[in-house]
């Protein structure tokens, strides 16, 4: 009921700014507690061996869960695999049998059934497993307690899990459990997983790969024993509970990483042995057969990659391809390898911008196949047959994406979809069809099934009701532009209010991230947060965002010009782009504000402080306050360490605070095991040294997401509240 209150205090309190009565004002309830505004989508789709079928887990009124197999062709129901109501098991006492994903055997003969899934931090859970013999119709318990990363073997007799920090491999004719490594323990040793670090910045939590015959497994082993702690309480009982994990910070201790191989059928293991300069191992892959495992290494600064290819039965190593950088080099999964060993396809901005490259296994032979100033965003993959590699791009334009066709020959590529705007695919078994995800800035997701050259063969969803409900909406087109500022033309985008008039001065609310790599300036569905801005201009606001030096999709010096001096180019870019606004003369100078979240979050709290003579308010939500609160992987890719770089100081907003005019808005969950809630306590601290009045929001238990029941309801009230009364 209090909402609603609030929410009719703002209706009476601004004017309506529509052109026509009839439209209609949107309401953060509509946003975030209703699912008004929530697109059809297409969730959990798997190819099926054959290419032409897929499999869907379908939930029947809620209830009776189903795992149905369909033709890509019509959409047609083709048989149900599995209908979950059948399945008795027996661990579960009569309670019914729910599962929250599954993945088949090779052979399409065989389901991992996943239940009662607890997440741990971003990507990594913890489920218990179960075993479906589609023949049989036999179920059964994988092992005792949970597992994570349960996984197949290629022949489907076996498999592998992580528990307790530790390998095993259960074999499912005989049903003996084989534990591989012993020496598991919390915040010490982990086999077969990654540590926090390297889950959130390699962004992979699974560290173990069978070989392609089922016959080895490679995995990583973390000795975390030097990584300092961090304690992370959690509120809501008496006492507040410790979470200690380890969690390294920039320039400290990391985790001693090594890759080990072992043969399952003798249990004798191998260790790949790095080298004095090796600090990373951010993948392990394995080639087209058994006696090459080709292990990526990294130096501490991440300027330097090698693939090594690693023979697990004798032991030799070799340097199968090295690349060096004068800054640093980002780590993908592109590496596909062709024909039986001949060479691999991989992704390199060693030409300036990213693109397609193919070596032969020997390194004799290494060529660009694609080339031009664009850049290569996504690699979906390569199909042997033809030699075709199919991949996204943003060839037209940094703020689209298209889905190309090349040869590995190389050639012009061919462009397979063809609606402007931003476009993402999912490629069946063989490249026979792809499923599109189309969407624009002003157009949630239409979403249709092609032949691989790009014919559309019908409409999975086009979001029609969506569509009707927005065009009955007092919303405004957004706008893209460029703002010269420092040598560089910065791509923008501009909302503004539906009733707009050139003679009249409007406050601007400026949206920003801005961190290495990242857009906001998208032809995209914006989703929650770009309805939220049409509701800030049906209030009076325009609405702006811009994207400064150091963001992607511009090519390698472009992106990179930050390095080592996070928060400098960024910022001048930030508030040159403010100015540039401010002389225009439907804007309000007096009322110009900005909010970003993360490292949005970190570049507000510099852009009202550097800026104060231009910014009367800034928001930051979740904020970095220093790079040195952050985590070594990421802040030292862009950084290096604090002992090698007065950077981290020199553009910390803690640094400024004494220059703080305007008003600043801090907010930050207490459970935020990524941007530690240290980073807000230190803003804190120095603001009130500085004698700074603020307002401070912290939301008990929260991680960085802050979600949950009406959190965000209450987040983006408060953010529209501080807007309305501060801007």
């Amino acid at each position: 009921m209090r909402t609603i209150i609030i929410t009719l205090i703002s209706v009476l309190c601004f004017p309506a700014y529509s052109q026509d009565d009839n439209k209609k004002d949107i309401s953060l309830e509509q946003i975030w507690a209703s699912g008004t505004f929530r697109p059809d989508y297409v969730y959990g789709l798997n190819s099926m061996n054959d290419g032409v079928h897929y499999t869907l887990l379908d939930n029947d009124r809620g209830s009776t869960q189903k795992i149905n197999q369909y033709a890509y062709a019509t959409g047609e129901l083709v048989k149900t695999i599995v209908d979950l109501s059948t399945v008795e098991v027996s661990e579960l006492k009569g309670a019914p049998f729910r599962v929250d994903g599954y993945s088949f055997s090779s052979d399409e003969q065989k389901l991992l059934f996943s239940t009662q899934t607890e997440k741990i931090y971003r990507h990594s859970t913890r489920s218990k497993n179960f075993v479906y013999d589609l023949a049989s119709k036999k179920i059964t318990v994988l092992s005792t307690g949970k597992q994570r990363y349960a996984t197949f073997s290629p022949s489907g007799n076996q498999v592998a899990f992580v528990r307790d920090n530790n390998l095993f491999v259960k074999d499912l004719e005989s049903g003996k459990e084989s534990q591989i490594t012993k020496d598991g323990k919390k915040n010490t040793i982990i086999n077969g997983a990654t540590d926090w670090v390297y889950e959130e910045e390699f962004a992979f939590d699974k560290a173990f790969f069978w070989s392609p015959n089922g016959n080895y497994i490679a995995y990583y082993r973390f000795d975390e024993s030097k990584v300092r702690e961090f304690n992370m309480p959690t509120y809501g009982s008496l006492y507040p509970q410790d979470n200690p994990f380890k969690y390294p910070k920039a320039g400290e201790d990391n985790s001693s990483v090594s890759v080990k191989v072992v043969e399952i059928k003798t249990g004798t293991s191998s260790t790949y042995q790095t080298n004095e300069n090796t600090e990373y191992i951010p993948r392990v892959k394995w080639s087209a057969n058994e006696e090459s495992v080709v292990i990526y290494t990294m130096n501490r600064h991440q300027s330097s990659l090698e693939l090594i290819n690693y023979n697990p039965k004798t032991k030799a190593a070799s340097t199968l391809y090295k690349e060096e950088s004068s800054t640093y080099i980002d780590i993908t999964d592109n590496f596909y390898v062709v024909g039986d060993n001949s060479g691999f396809i991989y992704t390199s901005e060693k030409s300036g911008y990213n693109h397609l490259h193919y070596q032969n296994w020997s390194g004799t032979k290494n060529k660009q196949i694609t080339k031009g100033n664009w850049e290569v965003t996504e690699v979906y993959g390569y199909e042997p047959k033809s030699g075709s590699i199919y991949f996204q791009a943003a060839k037209n334009s940094p703020m689209d994406r298209e889905v190309y066709r090349t040869s590995i020959k190389g050639g012009e590529p061919k462009k397979v979809t063809q609606l402007a705007g931003w476009n993402e695919s999912t490629f069946s078994k063989g490249f026979k069809y792809f499923i599109n995800y189309h969407s624009t800035a002003t157009s949630p997701y239409y979403i249709s099934l092609h032949k691989n050259n790009g014919k559309e063969i019908r409409v999975l969803k086009d979001n029609t009701v969506l569509n009707q409900t927005l065009a009955k909406l007092d919303i405004s087109k957004p706008e893209f532009m460029t703002i010269p500022v420092n040598g560089e033309k910065l791509n923008a985008s501009i909302i503004k209010p539906s009733n707009f008039d050139f003679s009249k001065k409007y406050p601007v609310l400026m949206y920003v991230y801005g961190g290495p790599g990242s857009q906001t300036v998208k032809n995209s569905w914006g989703g929650a947060n770009y309805l939220w801005y049409q509701m800030m201009t049906q209030k009076g606001y325009i609405v702006v965002s811009v994207d400064n030096r150091g963001t992607g999709a511009r090519g390698e010096k472009f992106k990179k010009i930050t390095y080592k001096q996070l928060g400098k180019y960024e910022t001048e870019d930030q508030i040159s782009a403010a100015k540039w606004l401010a002389n225009e003369s439907y804007v309000d100078v007096d009322r110009i504000g900005i909010w970003g979240w993360s490292y949005g979050g970190y570049m507000s709290s510099l852009c009202l402080f550097k800026g104060y003579d231009v910014f009367k308010t800034a928001m930051a939500v979740a904020p970095v306050t220093n790079w040195k609160y952050y985590d070594s992987i990421y802040t030292e890719r862009y950084m290096q360490t604090p002992e090698e770089n007065s950077g981290y100081d020199e553009n910390s907003p803690i640094t400024h605070v004494d220059s703080l005019q305007g008003n600043y808005l801090l907010v930050h969950g207490t459970g935020d095991d990524n941007v530690h809630f240290q980073n807000s306590i230190e803003m804190v601290t120095a603001l009130q040294k500085a004698n700074k009045q603020f307002d401070f929001m912290m939301y008990p238990n929260k991680n960085h997401g802050i979600y949950g029941g009406n959190t965000r309801l209450h987040l983006f009230q408060k953010l529209t509240d501080y807007v309305e009364e501060n801007l």
